[in-house]
């Protein structure tokens, strides 16, 4: 990057109507934000944009004063480009940022930036941590998702599959009579509360909290003390969110986590986060909550790579998109061969997602044991470790009597979490990706979904190829072997086959070069074997469209 680049942003997807100055000849950020306060419930989309509308003028003219300031002659401009959120977010409050970003850059005669909200969010956890190429949470009010960087993309690893995580907890505080926003209240009401039982529900890198709220509305008005809700809330959903981010660290075998999101303002997700890449050996950053919550400031700073690459927008090609994925957006600002997907066969020792794995090839066994976590209450911890581990022996034999290959079990123990398994396979299917593997697999969890039952995290980790005795007997066939059965569950929905495809086909994204052969093999497999009803569903859930914004 240019160290003389200054850059304008304007950030204006939901809440904050904010504009801020990135100097990279110093790394200095100013901003500058007013942010929309409804008098009741959420967002309400034509209320924010007339904030936007008269808020948007101000911060910029504020921060513009600044760069003026700062320049070395009077008539140079004050910036070298303008950087807008592009999405996604909320049309009425982008059209406006737009239109704004628009008309500075022409009346300064500069270039204009796009940027995608998302990917900022992930940029600006990059940028201050010094990380190469780290896995994102993103946790706003309205998103939850993981990215990581894969071939010249930011790949969407897990989702949340109903709402975000911040818009989540403030369905609960809405429903026990509390203002806007939520969070704070519920992370100042945990500090007095004591554990009870609700819902956690992960399925592979997915997650969803439609259940745990209601759980938890319910027990409110059970007259559960409203301080023990929050606990358990805070300490269940931020559990879940650490759980999957410790599984794209496995899945893409990177050492380093950034936060990004409002959300992340909250000191036991912070703390539960660095709590889980400790153990792991990994690294944990998360920005100062002025980067974390909406801010323009990710948008320069982004902006200034973009600039920098040469990825500017025409005037008559800048439209906003309220629906911009994060995958949609091509990385023109990191060297394209770049990747943070570590590869290789993996023997002794291996730290999985959830346990410690001791593989013995030559003696054909594999051990496994479900380590406790330090982040997760030890009430939850040991209830999910327990479960997982009786789950996994008893769907492994089950999937074997439906004909498809998984370890034989020879010793299983329950309260140790402990399992020991056949040696199957040389390498994990994500060393070894090809459409007629794919095509073998998808088979595999349609016979799954016909006995009435899923896998839960169909992951290219979880699935070992090569011959079933690991190579050291004679003859036989290669083949592709399913694992780790913990997340399971039998079911006879259509929509828990569809998730169980939408993770394997999320894994597939995630960690192959070219996954679109691979996505139709999936595709392809699953049709011969299964019911065309849940590739239907399949679609569906694809095509829900989570991604808007908000933090």
């Amino acid at each position: 990057m240019s160290s003389h680049t200054r850059v304008l942003g304007i950030e204006g997807t939901a809440w904050a109507a904010s504009a801020a100055v990135y100097d990279a000849a110093t790394d200095e950020v100013v901003i500058e934000s007013d942010a929309y306060q409804p008098d009741s419930g959420g967002i309400h989309p034509r209320e924010a944009a007339e904030h936007m509308h008269d808020a948007i003028p101000r911060v910029v003219e504020t921060v513009l004063e600044r760069a003026r300031e700062r320049r070395d002659a009077a008539d140079e401009p004050p910036v070298d480009c303008v950087a807008f959120s592009r999405g996604p977010g909320l049309g009425p409050c982008l059209r406006i940022v737009g239109t704004a970003a628009r008309a500075l850059a022409q009346s300064l005669d500069v270039p204009l930036v796009g940027v995608n909200h998302m990917v900022a969010h992930l940029e600006i956890g990059r940028h201050t941590s010094g990380f190469s190429s780290p896995v994102c949470l993103n946790a706003s009010g309205a998103n939850a998702h993981l990215l990581a960087y894969r071939n010249g993309r930011y790949r969407v690893l897990g989702e949340t599959m109903d709402t975000g995580v911040g818009n989540a907890i403030d369905k609960f505080t809405r429903h026990v009579g509390w203002s806007h926003p939520g969070g704070p209240k519920v992370e100042a009401a945990a500090e007095d509360g004591e554990y009870v039982d609700l819902p956690y529900v992960v399925k592979g890198m997915d997650f969803s909290f439609s259940g745990i709220m209601s759980a938890a509305k319910q027990a409110s008005d059970d007259g559960i003390p409203v301080e023990d809700v929050c606990y358990s809330l805070q300490e269940n959903v931020f559990a879940m969110l650490a759980e999957v981010s410790e599984r794209a660290l496995s899945l893409t075998g990177s050492d380093e986590l950034v936060l990004g999101g409002g959300v992340g303002q909250n000191a036991r997700l912070r703390e539960m986060l660095a709590e889980m890449c400790d153990q792991r050996g990994a690294e944990f950053h998360a920005p100062e909550p002025r980067f974390l919550r909406d801010n323009a400031g990710m948008i320069a700073v982004l902006g200034a790579k973009m600039y920098d690459a040469g990825d500017t927008l025409a005037i008559e090609a800048s439209r906003v998109d309220p629906d911009f994925r994060p995958d949609q957006v091509p990385v023109t600002w990191r060297p394209q061969d770049e990747s943070d997907l570590a590869l290789g066969r993996e023997e002794g020792s291996v730290r999985g997602a959830e346990a410690i794995v001791d593989l013995e090839p030559e003696a054909g066994t594999v051990t496994k044991r479900r380590e406790s976590k330090a982040y997760r209450h030890p009430e939850l911890d040991e209830r999910l470790r327990r479960e997982r581990t009786r789950i996994e022996a008893r769907l492994t034999s089950l999937a074997r009597r439906e004909g498809v290959p998984t370890p034989v079990l020879s010793d299983v123990d329950g309260r140790e979490a402990r399992l020991e398994v056949e040696y199957v396979g040389r390498e994990d299917l994500r060393t070894a990706l090809s459409p007629e593997r794919v095509r073998e697999v998808a088979g595999h969890l349609a016979r799954l979904h016909l006995a009435g039952f899923v896998h839960g995290d169909p992951t290219t980790r979880n699935v070992r190829v090569g011959r079933a005795d690991g190579g050291r007997g004679r003859g036989g066939t290669d083949r592709a072997s399913l694992i780790d059965f913990g997340l399971g569950y039998h079911t006879d929905h259509v929509e828990d086959y569809a998730m169980d495809l939408h993770v394997f086909d999320q894994s597939l994204v995630g960690t192959a070069d070219d996954p679109e052969p691979l996505r139709a093999a999936l595709r392809e497999g699953y049709r011969e074997v299964g019911e065309a009803r849940v590739l239907e569903r399949l679609e569906d859930v694809e095509g829900r469209g989570r991604y808007v914004g908000g933090s």
